[in-house]
């Protein structure tokens, strides 16, 4: 397969740009490093280039003869997504358009999107699964669910065949340790304890332990960025077979509250970590569980990395290799 990959130099695009290689496909990475590193995939084919220049978008699609694309470009913050709506709106709705568009004036229709859990909003029931109504509660969320609608019309329209996949909680990083996460600002919360262990944070912040759940901190679904990378190869691989455009969950299936993360990171990095508990954020939904039933059944994914302390490990291991990040390569 040849295969664009936006935001390729991003987390979660590095490594499935690394897992793609390993297969022997084809990858080209089309990033313009406002948030991704080029250290990611420093030795892989690479076209620094926005979603909104259309004219080298059409070349590399050209050039390369590009089959499908793998579209992680977009901000994803969502404190920043509150701030700053237009950014949002602009990047990550008007930039996908402009990717649709492109690809098909080169008459590619197979794409892969990376959506998000947070198309959901505040659940309903739980586990949640794709059916749950879907109500978004930041622009960053809202921003992935006018996409997925918009290529559903571009589906029927124009024949596009393409695969949603909503993400919990991405973490971890390649056993390499070479390859991990890597934000600025980090928002995530195991870098971020992580960090705390490394000494470059005074303490982890657990925002409210009054949930109504065992420990009264928030519960998660934690789900390692190389599961997240084989669902995209899948879904690759059932859309050159021909298969019909969908929508899918990643995640565990289990969740772990913020407290139960701390604990194993102590344990796995032997360190004591000072914690502060503050007022609850906004919107911070006390349970939040994927069902990913449909695409085990449908494209036969299966989550190797399913115990949360090889998870955390994973990470140790990157963040002491780079305690600043990709600064130190």
């Amino acid at each position: 397969m040849r295969i664009l990959v936006t935001g390729g130099a991003g987390y979660i695009g590095s490594h499935t740009v690394r897992m793609l290689e390993k297969e022997d496909h084809r990858v080209i990475v089309y990033d313009n490093l406002i948030k991704g590193h080029h250290e990611s995939v420093k030795n892989s084919c690479f076209v620094e280039g926005d979603l909104f220049d259309t004219k080298l978008l059409k070349e590399t699609m050209e050039q390369y003869k590009i089959e499908a694309v793998v579209h992680f470009a977009a901000y994803s913050l969502v404190g920043e997504s509150m701030e700053n709506p237009q950014l949002y709106y602009h990047n990550n709705v008007n930039g996908t358009l402009n990717l649709l568009n492109v690809m098909q004036e080169c008459g590619i229709n197979k794409l892969v999107f990376s959506s998000t859990a947070a198309v959901y909003g505040e659940p309903e029931l739980i586990p949640i699964d794709e059916s749950a109504r879907k109500e978004p509660t930041n622009v960053y969320g809202r921003t992935k669910l006018i996409m997925e609608n918009a290529m559903a019309d571009y589906a029927k329209a124009y024949g596009l065949k393409y695969i949603a996949l909503r993400y919990f909680n991405a973490c971890g990083a390649d056993e390499h340790g070479d390859i991990g996460e890597d934000h600025t600002p980090e928002s995530h919360l195991i870098p971020l304890v992580l960090q705390t262990c490394l000494g470059k944070r005074d303490a982890i912040k657990i925002f409210g332990d009054d949930y109504p759940t065992e420990d009264g901190t928030c519960i998660r679904d934690y789900i390692h960025v190389n599961d997240l990378a084989k669902a995209h190869i899948l879904s690759l691989k059932a859309l050159f077979k021909g298969a019909e455009s969908a929508v899918y969950n990643l995640g565990n299936g289990n969740g772990f509250s913020v407290k139960e993360i701390i604990e194993t990171a102590e344990k796995v990095t032997g360190i004591t970590i000072k914690k502060e508990i503050t007022p609850r954020r906004a919107g911070d939904p006390a349970i939040l569980i994927a069902s990913s039933e449909k695409i085990k059944k449908e494209l036969g994914w299966q989550p190797e990395y399913t115990d949360v302390e090889k998870v955390i490990a994973s990470a140790w291991k990157w963040h002491q290799n780079h305690p600043n990040g990709f600064v130190e390569g």
